[in-house]
């Protein structure tokens, strides 16, 4: 079995992390969502890259 290649997922494992964070903060200071936030609390925590983009994208309510 090849061992894993961290060097190449680290980068991706960061970024993850850093947009789940940023969306998290965001999703708490937001007043008006498009769903209920516990639905986008799990979307950023358990939907990796694509969770955090969806949230930017659609999750978000301009006031």
């Amino acid at each position: 079995m090849d061992e894993i290649n961290w060097s190449l997922l680290w980068p991706l494992l960061a970024l993850q992390v850093l947009l789940a964070v940023i969306g998290l903060f965001s999703l708490r200071r937001t007043e008006a969502t498009r769903g209920p936030k516990w639905l986008w609390v799990f979307i950023l925590i358990f939907g990796n890259i694509i969770g955090s983009i969806a949230y930017f994208v659609f999750g978000r309510k301009d006031i």
